[in-house]
């Protein structure tokens, strides 16, 4: 038996869960839905660059070990490859999405804007599968590297080993708990993370660079390896282009550097439509951040395949995962080796955090706007306990392994990069840039080259991106089902003569309105045909006024949308007319306008339509008409309990 206590208690932790379910809009974390109030202080670009930074520098962590497994003796030359492809292809490609996207959309919000109704929905749903693997595994992986960096620290009790998944699966919980709270001060935090761990990675670059030209022996020996191995230089060049994209976690840091763009500091009055000064500062961020990495992965890659033993990258190795903490322990010492460790641990769970906020931000972005997402899908708790639940899956199936993980996080990263390649190429081609479309062309057919090869030699990363996809578009069209009945409108406004016109029938006491079907043109026979067999039909006194009503469906595949009601008169006829996602869902929100605006329930007169109901109801789910006036009815059923309140609604025969 469940108590009033118990009812109350429950009722408490709905209330906490779903605080925020009423503003669908906006996020309260950094990134591009962030809510204005939620960040009154925007910084400058380099401390904005920190936020990016923890999830771009901390893959320093484990991507220099990634690479010697990958191309062996070959890294620094494979990792010369990803830089290159890093400063002459991602780089121009981000600096031009900052410009078309400066609110933090990203290359998904340039394809809302290039592609659209259903195949560019169902397009941009494919890509948040790509999203979500490359987010969901950068706290999976980030995670598991940081227990890695746990528990190969001399001075942790050796008990705990064995037990590498048990730590992930605890830095994954509080890093939820985290979220569940509260996440306030991001950008401060990532300023001192990054500042940090880059001063000690600086410390171990110079150590390790002075062992290598000290011991002369060791580059010799390394140029050696590589004859032997592999012959020729030309064999060296192609074996590396060959490896690089198994590299490509150095890439990871470019769209999370544009979703952070809303936090940089605009110039005082700038316009919001056209914020140069955020423009200006996203695009050195993001310069700066890559210029700043490929020197790191060209020393680390460099000094660790030169000073570390080749079987110490193997699973169980001591450089497994980390390398460059290896270095710090046997060149700089344990103690110097824990601050680094500890540093280390720091960012790659704060990785995660950015992550996680990029998650929070990607999924209210647009799955509600498409109405593909529950209701408990507007607010952050409850979707940061789906993502937790995720994320504890992934880690337990992989093993909490960072070497496993490589493959799906460089999926998830070179679709996003691939996409943004071919989003400019695509914005240069419709603005007639002809140089700029070969350039970004030529970047775009290499990302796919490495996509593709990267899919074909690793093929788990699209396997998990495939069960992400697949999840996400069976929740949305079961959603977009269950809530098709919503009312959608998020704003109902009435040019100056709509108003007009309907603050006149108003006067009468009594508005009625008829909807009507526009054909490709207005002709007053029609107009005149309806209104004869509605006054028929419905009994409307033929002194009593009439405005028709004409809802164009302009794109079915949105959800909410504003609608702007705009005034025609023809002949003696007056009409008001609206372009909307669906009928139903849009004459259900103007009726509650009027009404609330005049004080009179409207009534609404429909003619009923032919067809079979079935395909009826599908054409309105999909295509937003088919059975019109039942539908209204159920609509304005749901959103109005109180039967006096609600408006009138006729079928003739």
């Amino acid at each position: 038996m469940t108590t009033t206590a118990d009812r109350r208690r429950r009722s408490r932790f709905s209330e906490w869960l779903l605080q925020g379910a009423e503003d669908d809009r906006y996020s309260p974390h950094p990134g591009p839905m962030v809510k204005t109030g939620h960040s009154p202080h925007q910084r400058s670009w380099w401390q904005v660059m920190c936020l990016t930074g923890v999830d771009y520098f901390s893959t320093l962590g484990y991507q220099p070990g990634i690479a010697a497994l990958a191309a062996g003796v070959l890294s620094p030359l494979a990792t010369l490859v990803l830089v290159a492809l890093t400063l002459l292809g991602a780089l121009p490609v981000y600096r031009r999405v900052a410009g078309e996207s400066p609110h933090g959309g990203g290359s998904l919000a340039m394809f809302t804007d290039i592609l659209g109704h259903w195949t560019g929905k169902l397009f941009i749903l494919v890509l948040l599968g790509f999203a979500a693997t490359d987010f969901v595994i950068t706290m999976t992986l980030s995670a598991a590297d940081g227990a890695a960096h746990i528990v190969e620290n001399p001075y942790v009790p050796h008990v705990l080993t064995d037990h590498a998944i048990l730590i992930t699966l605890v830095l994954l919980a509080l890093l939820a708990a985290i979220f569940l709270k509260g996440f306030a001060e991001a950008i401060g935090v990532a300023v001192v993370l990054v500042g940090l761990y880059l001063a000690l990675n600086v410390v171990v670059a110079i150590v390790g660079l002075w062992q290598v030209f000290t011991a002369g022996h060791l580059v010799v020996d390394w140029t050696h390896a590589m004859t032997a191995q592999h012959g020729s230089v030309f064999a060296m060049i192609g074996v590396s282009l060959l490896v690089f994209p198994k590299l490509a976690l150095g890439l990871s840091g470019f769209e999370t550097g544009v979703a952070v763009m809303p936090q940089i500091r605009s110039a005082p009055g700038e316009s919001e439509a056209d914020p140069v000064t955020r423009i200006a500062g996203t695009r050195m961020l993001l310069t700066t951040a890559a210029v700043i990495m490929s020197v790191f992965l060209l020393i680390t890659s460099f000094i660790t395949v030169v000073l570390i033993p080749e079987k110490e990258f193997d699973t169980g190795g001591q450089a497994n995962g980390r390398a460059l903490a290896y270095l710090a322990h046997r060149y700089l010492g344990d103690g110097f080796g824990t601050v680094y460790d500890v540093s280390t641990i720091a960012i790659l769970w704060f990785a995660g955090a950015s992550a996680m906020a990029g998650l929070l931000n990607l999924v209210p972005r647009y799955l509600p706007r498409y109405g593909m997402a529950p209701e408990w899908a507007r607010t952050t708790r409850p979707l940061v306990l789906v993502f937790a639940v995720i994320s504890f899956g992934i880690t337990w199936y992989f093993k909490a392994d960072v070497d496993a993980q490589g493959g799906a996080y460089a999926t998830g990263v070179l679709v996003l990069i691939t996409s943004a390649a071919v989003a400019v190429t695509l914005s240069a081609a419709r603005k007639r840039q002809r140089a700029k479309v070969i350039g970004f062309g030529l970047v775009s057919a290499v990302f796919v080259y490495t996509t593709i090869l990267n899919i074909f030699e690793r093929p788990e990363g699209v396997q998990l991106a495939s069960l992400f996809i697949l999840a996400i578009i069976v929740v949305s069209l079961v959603s977009r089902a269950r809530r098709a009945f919503e009312l959608r409108a998020i704003e109902v406004t009435f040019d100056d003569k709509a108003a007009f016109l309907i603050d006149k029938i108003a006067a009468h006491g009594t508005i009625r309105i008829v909807t009507h079907d526009l054909e490709e043109l207005r002709r007053p026979e029609e107009y005149a045909d309806k209104e004869a067999a509605q006054r028929l039909e419905s009994h409307i006194p033929a002194k009593e006024p009439i405005l028709f009503l004409e809802v164009v469906v302009k794109d079915a595949s949105e959800f909410s949308t504003d609608l702007h009601v705009t005034a025609v008169e023809l002949d003696c006829y007056k009409i008001l007319s609206v372009e909307a996602a669906a009928i139903p869902n849009s004459i259900a929100a103007i009726l509650l306008a009027i009404r609330d605006r005049t004080g009179l329930i409207p009534h609404v007169y429909f003619e009923w339509t032919e067809g079979n109901p079935l395909a009826n109801l599908l054409k309105f789910l999909f295509v937003g008409e088919g059975e019109v006036a039942p539908v209204t009815r159920e609509i304005l059923r749901r959103a109005v309990p109180a039967l006096a309140d609600r408006p009138h609604i006729h079928v003739d025969s």
